[in-house]
């Protein structure tokens, strides 16, 4: 393949990355003054009930340390709250409060209100599904080249952390 066609399909993906977060977290913070990082772990607590730190860094692909940050910012506001794990006590599992529920519940009809104008009213919905399928296939290989790199004892050695992007919030 040309490389000039992977580096412009690169820069595409990555410019819709920074301009969707900036125009979904430009909603939420008008409507509910939230942050799209703090949407996304308590849209996460609100479909995966009670998930461990590790289980919700391990979801978004950032550090243990910057998602305990966010939950401890989330916590001080009143929007979750830690409880010792059942199955492990070594561990605590994070819960919306009612609170948390009634914020995320407002904020999720903004936040598919914006996916809608940015991409379900552009592109017809088999686009998505086509889209969506590539994407997660590339995520997919790139992990795997990762764990290939890891067990290798190849350096650098892919963190769990992306670089901060414009835009984007530190996790």
């Amino acid at each position: 393949m040309a490389d000039a066609d992977l580096k412009l399909l690169h820069r595409e993906l990555v410019s819709l990355e920074i301009e969707l977060w900036n125009g979904i977290e430009g909603r939420l913070r008008a409507a509910y003054d939230l942050p799209l990082t703090s949407f996304e772990v308590l849209h996460l607590l609100l479909r995966r009930p009670g998930p461990r730190i590790q289980d919700i860094a391990e979801e978004f692909s950032i550090t243990v340390g910057g998602t305990s940050k966010v939950v401890d910012r989330l916590e001080a506001a009143g929007l979750c709250a830690r409880r010792a794990n059942p199955n492990d006590r070594r561990s605590s599992v994070v819960e919306l409060t009612p609170e948390g529920r009634k914020l995320v519940d407002g904020a999720l009809k903004v936040f598919e209100d914006e996916l809608e104008l940015r991409i379900g009213a552009v592109i017809p919905e088999h686009s998505v599904r086509e889209v969506t399928a590539v994407l997660s296939t590339l995520r997919a290989a790139g992990r795997a080249l990762d764990a290939e790199r890891k067990a290798a004892g190849q350096t650098p050695v892919p963190g769990l952390r992306a670089p901060k992007q414009p835009g984007r919030p530190a996790s």
